[in-house]
């Protein structure tokens, strides 16, 4: 826990009064986030909403594409990023998600999709693959890149929109609530040496992906990035420099493995003691080369002793999720995320099912089990050895393959 304030020798504690407070930092990763003046003078950009009308709902996923800054006829480089979340709204934006869309996006340049992600998701199915950038609550609002790399934006950019997925979290229901929130993007007057990527690993964000039994201790998800995805890298290799794990509220522990020759060769990130509360952008200590074939594995555990209900991957901070993301240079346009679930067959053989599946049915099959200790561990059990099903996101598209289990991660 460390003290918010400036270390003042020559003052009594008096000085700090009512300006005390206390915060979790990770000490082996914290990018200590430079104050924003450091960037007065530079050009600037913003991705806004426009005084939103937040829901009274619990939780909402607003989503609005934007059109790529039309006044850059040279790339440009961003160095840094600041999440300008409304002073007033603090209590209500959970997190924010920058996506690229596909660059065979085509859109309505005066009439940009907006509306709550569900309802629109046909819309906006081409801006879901490429993460930009991710905020999360309790993360520090300001971001330096590193010096080496910055992010592309104009000259000849194929990326054309953006999207921001808006996660408000209310569970008091409040109305009348108005939000302007977003994201500034600062740029360089040089260009660096290397464009500035993304990766994200983990699981798919609903039940097939994670089902959590209540009243446990620990309960384990694996999932597992095959070398397929990684052929294309290049020869020479990508460079890593920061993670950021993100869970939900049962999240207790993540980490993601680098795979080399089938035998685990180091973490690229261990977050051992995780906190939903604190969020942060973790600078690597040292960055990570990455090569062709490399293989990745993701573990995250949960603790459920405070629910008697089932926890299934999903969106609202009640349910859960198992995503790391990194960023890395130079960045490779064939290669953006990977993420898997038990397949389709164990999902079938759990419910002892010859029927063809059925979404909806599994999903109130798995809300209505009876849950006992003997049922969570075996449970478990039968987790360690699913067979797994992987999507990947390449070339703005997504595409799969069935894994064996994922017994090569333990």
């Amino acid at each position: 826990l460390v003290d918010l304030d400036p270390f003042r020798p020559d003052s009594d504690i008096s000085y700090h009064d009512n300006r005390r407070g206390s915060r979790i930092i990770p000490l082996r990763s914290y990018g200590q986030p430079p104050p924003e003046d450091k960037f007065a003078g530079l050009d600037f950009f913003d991705f806004r909403l426009n005084n939103y009308f937040v829901p009274s709902n619990d939780t909402t996923y607003h989503c609005q594409v934007y059109k790529a800054p039309a006044n850059y006829k040279m790339k440009r480089h961003a160095i840094a990023h600041k999440i300008l979340v409304d002073s007033g709204n603090q209590d209500l934006v959970h997190h924010l998600l920058l996506h690229e869309c596909n660059p065979s996006a085509v859109f309505d340049d005066k009439n940009l999709p907006s509306g709550v992600c569900d309802e629109i998701v046909i819309q906006i199915e081409s801006c879901y693959t490429n993460f930009v950038t991710v905020w999360a609550v309790g993360g520090d609002y300001v971001v330096e890149y590193t010096e080496e790399a910055g992010y592309p934006v104009g000259g000849d950019s194929s990326t054309k929109y953006y999207m921001i997925q808006m996660h408000y979290e209310n569970p008091r229901q409040l109305s009348n609530r108005r939000d302007s929130s977003g994201i500034r993007f600062y740029l360089s007057k040089q260009l660096r040496q290397h464009d500035l990527g993304y990766l994200t690993f983990g699981t798919i964000s609903n039940f097939l992906g994670l089902a959590i039994p209540p009243l446990v201790e620990q309960f384990v998800v694996d999932s597992y990035c095959p070398a397929k995805v990684t052929h294309n890298f290049p020869q020479s290799g990508i460079t890593v420099l920061s993670a950021m794990p993100h869970t939900h509220l049962q999240g207790r522990s993540m980490w993601t493995k680098l795979i080399r020759n089938k035998t685990a060769v180091q973490y690229l990130f261990n977050a051992e003691s995780y906190d939903f509360n604190y969020q942060y952008v973790n600078r690597l200590a040292k960055p990570i080369k990455l090569y062709p074939g490399d293989e990745f594995a993701t573990r995250c555990v949960y603790n459920t002793m405070n629910k008697d209900t089932i926890t299934l991957g999903g969106e609202r901070t009640k349910d859960e999720m198992c995503l790391h993301f990194f960023t890395y240079y130079p960045r490779i346009d064939n290669f953006s995320a990977c993420f898997t679930m038990n397949t389709i067959e164990w999902w079938q053989k759990m419910m002892n099912s010859t029927s063809e599946f059925d979404y909806q049915q599994t999903k109130q099959w798995l809300l209505d089990l009876k849950w006992t200790a003997e049922l969570a561990a075996q449970w478990q059990r039968s987790y360690d050895d699913a067979p797994l099903h992987s999507v990947f996101a390449r070339n703005g598209q997504f595409e799969d393959e069935d894994l064996k289990s994922a017994e090569c991660i333990k």
